[in-house]
């Protein structure tokens, strides 16, 4: 919808056309405020709707606290719950938690965009720069491109996904094709978009000798949190990887060495596991060690007992969830590029260069102030939000400390002991999902009204570090 906007220039009326998005984003002195508010208003609507008493399988409305984490936890594609999804929601609940993980999973500027282009067919700069916030795209000129084909991935990839699912739910379970396809549609938007969100109590740990189920999943949770500039510029020059952007490189290379890593610790610690994979044979553990390798990134499906896990195993999870999937993807943590950086700027001290140079690339400085910002803060959040859980709940260090990362880096695996904590409890968590989906940065730069830049410089002084 567009309206007229008059003006007098030199005694003659000038009419210049402006759609409710761009009067929406006048509003906002910063980009980022517009994401931040997009996703609160989201998850503020979705309360609503989860609170109606036909989204509950009883017909009594859910309390206030239930259904903000809820929609919280589904905009924020996060995947921990304080009640059981299949049991207390009813099928028009679960709708409405699988349309929050879509619209959260996609972005709510992605989508405001991809409506403004369809409808009004242009875009002004100042919506190009919020959609760029969103998206992380790398060239503002290519944003509209990015939108529609960031759409188009995103739909493909869960329709593949839903098929799969589908006909192995009717095929190996007898499903009737209706309830298949529900269930294949669920979990594929779920999958895709790093939310964690299943339809079984126990998550996916009935079908943890299923390949035909566990596979498309992990592939879904891959695929989702590559992030989207590396995936179209896979598909683009996918046979040359010298071509490849140092963005791609290191998410690549990173999120295969965690991945690899991460699969064999997991078979070597939990082998013998009884109450983990012990009793499975050894190519079920393969998969089992595969899956519970990518589900840190962000995934937030588990086929084995998270809580009967050894401690050795759940610090490797914790590791591997703060660090979370790739940059301008559907998943969550620090990100592989983030982490990747670190290593580098590391490996340069190191060795005593004032470069940080990646590949035939050098780092820009500004990069590297970003990579280590949001690292520092994100352990902060964490600590921080860690004691203050410690001191509301009864549970050990190991147990809040894995549910406090899980919430920050929006994964979703779980202890169990969530929907157990208190109410305040209930609502840290979900402040942490919110921040630790906007990124720490975002929220940031949204709270702030006014960006100042110095315009002169101090004298340098050494400061003895270490």
């Amino acid at each position: 919808m567009v309206y007229l906007l008059y003006r007098e220039s030199q005694g003659h009326p000038v009419v210049r056309r402006r759609t409710w998005g761009s009067v929406f984003l006048d509003r906002f002195h910063h980009p980022t405020q517009v994401v931040a508010t997009g996703f609160g208003v989201t998850i503020l609507l979705g309360s609503v709707l989860l609170t109606l008493p036909m989204a509950t399988t009883t017909g009594e409305p859910a309390d206030w606290v239930t259904a903000l984490f809820t929609a919280t936890s589904a905009v924020c594609v996060t995947g921990l719950v304080v009640v059981d999804t299949a049991t207390h929601w009813s099928v028009f609940g679960e709708v409405v938690i699988a349309g929050l993980i879509q619209v959260g999973g996609l972005g709510i500027m992605t989508l405001a965009t991809l409506f403004t282009v369809l409808l009004a067919g242009r875009l002004g700069l100042r919506a190009r720069i919020a959609l760029q916030t969103e998206t992380k795209s790398l060239s503002m000129s290519d944003v509209r491109r990015v939108v529609r084909n960031v759409v188009l991935f995103a739909l493909a990839g869960e329709a593949i996904t839903a098929v799969f699912l589908t006909a192995r739910f009717m095929i190996g379970y007898d499903e009737p094709f209706g309830e298949a396809l529900y269930l294949g549609g669920f979990h594929a938007i779920s999958a895709f978009n790093n939310a964690g969100f299943a339809l079984w109590p126990d998550n996916l740990m009935g079908f943890v000798s299923d390949p035909w189920i566990c596979l498309p999943i992990a592939i879904a949770v891959v695929t989702g949190g590559l992030g989207f500039p590396v995936v179209f510029e896979l598909a683009r020059s996918w046979r040359h990887p010298r071509r490849w952007s140092v963005l791609t490189r290191v998410t690549v290379g990173v999120s295969a060495i965690l991945i690899v890593g991460a699969t064999l610790i997991y078979l070597a610690t939990e082998w013998n596991n009884a109450r983990t994979m012990g009793p499975l044979d050894d190519p079920d553990k393969l998969m089992a060690s595969f899956f519970a390798a990518v589900m840190p990134r962000s995934g937030g499906f588990n086929t084995v007992d998270i809580a009967a896990m050894n401690p050795s195993s759940m610090l490797v999870t914790d590791v591997l969830m703060f660090i979370g999937g790739g940059s301008a993807s559907t998943a969550g943590g620090i990100k592989v590029t983030t982490f990747g950086l670190l290593a580098f700027i590391i490996w340069a001290e190191l060795r005593g260069e004032n470069r940080v140079n990646v590949g035939h690339r050098r780092l820009a400085e500004a990069t590297q102030r970003q990579a280590v910002t949001i690292t520092l803060v994100g352990v902060a959040l964490v600590t921080i939000s860690t004691y203050v859980l410690l001191v509301l709940t009864p549970y050990s260090l190991d147990r809040v400390l894995f549910e406090v990362i899980s919430a920050f880096a929006t994964n979703g695996l779980s202890t169990g002991i969530t929907a157990d904590t208190s109410m305040a409890a209930h609502v840290l968590l979900a402040v942490l999902m919110f921040v630790g989906r906007i990124g720490p940065l975002t929220l940031g730069s949204a709270l702030a009204l006014k960006e100042r830049t110095r315009r002169f410089e101090l004298p340098e002084e050494r400061v003895i570090v270490g």
